[in-house]
């Protein structure tokens, strides 16, 4: 019954890593090839952008941000080629 826990635990924690909104999602390969985020951050802020937060989800670089127009958004980067990632609507 122990080692049963233990496995159901072990699989909750792997299945949470990997855990989407299912906004956006980006067949992006091992993190070794990915760009670093701190280039992500100076392109954002190189468009006139203040970065809030990057973090990764689906598979993508999810970045939340104030546009240079003031506006909150939040917007999805291939983590390889830094493009923007078209999103679903909620």
């Amino acid at each position: 019954m122990k080692c049963a826990t233990v496995l159901f635990a072990a699989a909750m924690f792997a299945s949470t890593s990997t855990y989407a909104t299912g906004l956006a999602t980006c067949d992006s390969g091992p993190e070794s090839g990915w760009q670093p985020q701190e280039k992500l951050t100076k392109m954002l802020i190189d468009k006139g952008w203040q970065v809030r937060r990057i973090k990764i989800d689906g598979g993508c670089y999810e970045a939340y941000v104030i546009t240079d127009k003031g506006e909150r958004q939040e917007a999805y980067f291939h983590p390889v080629t830094l493009a923007p990632v078209p999103t679903k609507p909620r």
